[in-house]
């Protein structure tokens, strides 16, 4: 019960954080209190619920982070499909395949890292894509996107007051 959700001035949540930041920001006059936990905080001359949800006051610009290369992230940029046969496939199904291979000198990058299932991986092999006589549905890209809230959550595990500022896809 010791994390706090913090949301944008829109109301969307952009971060987990500790209560004792959540109490930081909330003296330096950075953020208000939308939801408490029915804990108190006790110091000495004051006691106050610790806080559940905040929201920031003013606007931040949030820096620009780069798109980490891995798995996950390949495997959304590319939409979970093959980027041989277009297929939808659940992620234990697929795997990522060097469009130019490595024994001809292709890079492990965004650009040559192609979403692939098994079959279309196996039918490539180490060869390139002329010498399969395979082409590529989309070019691979280097993705431009973060994700504005990564932080995974079951239904479960989120606590009561957050409810009312997760969505949910059903």
């Amino acid at each position: 019960m010791e994390r706090v959700l913090l949301l944008n001035q829109s109301y969307e949540p952009i971060s987990v954080i500790g209560w004792q930041k959540a109490i930081r920001l909330f003296t330096k006059e950075k953020v208000e209190v939308l939801k408490e936990y029915d804990k108190p905080i006790r110091s000495k001359y004051i006691t106050i619920n610790m806080p559940a949800v905040v929201r920031l006051l003013n606007a931040f610009k949030r820096p620009r982070k780069r798109v980490k290369f891995n798995r996950s992230n390949i495997l959304a940029r590319d939409r979970w499909r093959c980027l041989y046969c277009n297929q939808k496939f659940p992620n234990k199904e697929l795997t990522y395949d060097h469009i130019v291979p490595r024994s001809q000198g292709g890079k492990t990058c965004w650009e040559n890292i192609a979403t692939c299932c098994v079959y279309c991986n196996s039918k490539k092999g180490n060869k390139s894509l002329r010498e399969a006589n395979m082409r590529l549905k989309k070019p691979p890209t280097r993705p431009d996107w973060v994700p504005i809230f990564s932080t995974a959550l079951s239904r479960k595990a989120v606590p009561e007051p957050w409810k009312d500022f997760c969505y949910w896809n059903e």
